[in-house]
């Protein structure tokens, strides 16, 4: 079976920034006024490497989304019974 995990889920004004993990893939999906994006990458970092480049993502959105992602993971490494 195959299950997606919303890892992480950043809202601000600016948009939403989800990063998803799926069939060993982390999915990232950010959206904004007027634009939407999506992409599979092979490990989480490669996703948030690629969130920088995204040209219509605020640095507000970008700031908030890293810090989410970070202290998810902090969350994942230090709880034993996170998947």
């Amino acid at each position: 079976m195959n299950v997606t995990r919303h890892f992480s889920d950043t809202r601000t004004d600016q948009g939403r920034v989800r990063f998803l993990l799926t069939a060993g893939r982390a999915c990232l999906m950010a959206e904004g006024p007027g634009w939407t994006h999506r992409s599979a990458h092979t490990t989480l970092t490669d996703a948030a490497t690629f969130l920088a480049v995204l040209p219509r993502l605020g640095g507000e959105l970008y700031r908030q989304a890293l810090d989410d992602l970070e202290q998810q993971l902090a969350f994942e490494r230090s709880y034993p019974g996170a998947a």
